[in-house]
């Protein structure tokens, strides 16, 4: 009856989103004209390609998922509710097991320099998009061989058993098992649809690869150009399905690692929109009478991963030494500034099923030191301890964090050199399992409590986002069962066990949930900040 339930609100709210939505597909007869105007984003690093299934990471997905993609369906601007995007609405068997999409009709693909699609968007493109990462033996993969983390972290290339055209507009998902964040996880990056037409020419052309360097898609905006380390260019998508979304002629992504050079930018009006201030930059931009700061809680966590593959990291009791070692409210108040908490589990509070009660190791250099003894290491060991080259929202200065930890780690014997590397060469040699200890973190991607959990912490994400290598049975188990459980309260349950386990266990060690700061110019209108955390340009414009 609760599954009749389901499926009846789900067909209801889908229903009359498409509605709307078809009303307004309607209308698109003619090109749209987008303002003549330029938005400058100055951005903190290079993106490593535009292929979204391939990547994990905030930097990536500003530059490719919310620009030039859609995916089945979608999460409102400003918001981790899910409304219809290339579906305009679906249903769910009975069973809980069965979700049909019908697609909107009328949707292009973009035009570029390197492709002039033939056709509109339709179920090819949806069955192409997802049998890549399916199937090991789809043409195009074997062509082009990648790995596809968030797909194979969640579960999802043994969850889908099928996915069937059923016709040019109606595609049928069937899983093994009821999954409770299923509708969620289909909004998040990887799921972005690509275009079968695009892949088969660039596999008739031996170019298979130039879909993670010339991407298209059906979104707000058109790629342009790349060049690493200086500039990417989009222009205004003017057949976008969305009537008057696009209010941007020219985006422009200035690459700018430097925290501070974002800020002089920003003030001398050379971009107007920037990421990631530095604590100490919050109040001079805030008085600054051109720009305005919004700010929320964020969905966000830092943290101090163990790779507990490597010895002596396999022993709880180390860990839990080492937790117990760093000082993590002198980490808040030099790294954070009064911009951040300290964490005291593996998911922020803001995140529903948060246990406010977990029993996490105190701040206490002695017993940590006699606990080291007492797991055989009186004189302590050396270990390698990474700090990220980049700053992020939960992370604000890596190098000053990993300073402080080698410090008090130190005062235990525990001897730990830093290391650092380029980005994308981090999280690759992070998830090839190279490091000891790494600073990392992670910005909530769907507002699900498996998106922490799971995602960060699963057996089946040991070699992609859980770089702490742990996997853990019975909490594993709790885990599987929340993702085929129903109901909020239900699931609550299985996750407060489960971060219970994590509290014993400490397979990494929080540290920190930041609040985010978006800096821009008071000429930019409705630039919303993302509670998943990314700069979506969709829907804004400039004065």
């Amino acid at each position: 009856m609760k599954q009749n339930k389901l499926l009846r609100a789900v067909r209801l709210s889908a229903i009359a989103a498409a509605t709307a939505t078809v009303s307004l597909a309607a209308t698109i007869s003619h090109a749209a004209d987008i303002p003549n105007k330029t938005l400058v984003y100055c951005s903190e690093g290079s993106p490593a390609g535009f292929d979204p299934a391939q990547y994990t990471t905030s930097t990536d997905f500003t530059a490719n998922t919310f620009t030039v993609y859609n995916r089945l369906v979608e999460f409102e601007r400003g918001s981790t509710k899910v409304e219809p995007g290339l579906a305009e609405s679906w249903d769910v068997s009975p069973d809980g097991k069965t979700y049909t999409f019908h697609l909107r009709h009328g949707v292009k693909f973009q035009t570029t320099e390197f492709f002039k699609p033939t056709r509109e968007f339709n179920a090819d493109d949806v069955i192409f998009t997802f049998e890549r990462m399916l199937d090991p033996n789809q043409p195009f993969r074997k062509a082009y061989p990648v790995s596809f983390p968030y797909f194979t972290d969640m579960g999802l290339d043994k969850l889908i058993t099928k996915i069937e055209k059923v016709d040019p507009y109606t595609v049928r998902f069937t899983l093994k098992n009821v999954n409770a964040p299923f509708i969620q996880n289909m909004a998040m990056e990887y799921a972005s649809i690509l275009s079968a037409e695009y892949a088969d020419q660039l596999l008739k052309e031996g170019k298979a690869a130039d879909i993670n360097q010339k991407p298209v898609g059906t979104g707000p905006f058109i790629f342009k150009s790349y060049t690493k380390d200086a500039t990417i260019r989009f222009e205004g998508n003017p057949d976008y399905w969305k009537p008057g979304v696009v209010k941007i002629k020219h985006l422009i992504f200035a690459i700018t690692p430097d925290a501070g050079v974002r800020v002089q930018k920003l003030k001398r009006d050379e971009c107007q929109v920037m990421s990631y201030p530095k604590p100490q930059d919050i109040a001079p931009l805030k008085a600054d009478s051109n720009l305005d700061m919004p700010s929320q809680a964020g969905f966000n966590l830092g943290y101090l991963a163990y790779n507990v593959s490597h010895k002596p990291l396999d022993n709880v009791q180390v860990r839990e030494a080492l937790d117990m070692a760093i000082n993590k409210k002198a980490i808040v108040e030099s790294v954070y500034q009064g911009a951040g908490q300290a964490a005291h589990a593996p998911m922020p509070p803001t995140q529903w099923s948060y246990d406010g009660n977990l029993k996490l190791p105190s701040y206490d250099p002695d017993k940590a030191k006699a606990l080291l003894a007492k797991a055989g290491f009186p004189n302590g060991f050396e270990i390698t301890l990474w700090a990220m080259p980049v700053q992020r929202p939960y992370n604000p200065n890596a190098k000053l964090m990993s300073e402080m930890i080698q410090s008090d780690w130190a005062k235990i014997g525990v001897k730990a050199k830093i290391v650092t590397y380029e980005w994308g060469e981090y999280i690759k040699r992070a998830h090839a399992g190279e490091d000891d200890t790494m600073l990392i973190g992670w910005t909530g991607d769907n507002g699900d409590p498996d998106n922490w959990l799971g995602t960060l912490l699963g057996c089946e994400a040991i070699n992609g986002n859980n770089f702490s290598k742990w996997c853990y049975k019975p909490f594993d188990d709790l885990i599987q069962k929340g993702r085929t459980t129903t109901g909020q309260d239900a699931r609550t349950k299985l996750y407060t066990q489960a971060e219970q386990i994590f509290a014993q266990q400490l397979p990494f060690s929080p540290i920190a949930n930041s609040t985010v700061y978006q800096p821009i110019s008071k000429k930019v209108v409705d630039m919303r900040i993302d509670p998943l955390g990314y700069a979506r340009f969709d829907g804004v414009s400039v004065k």
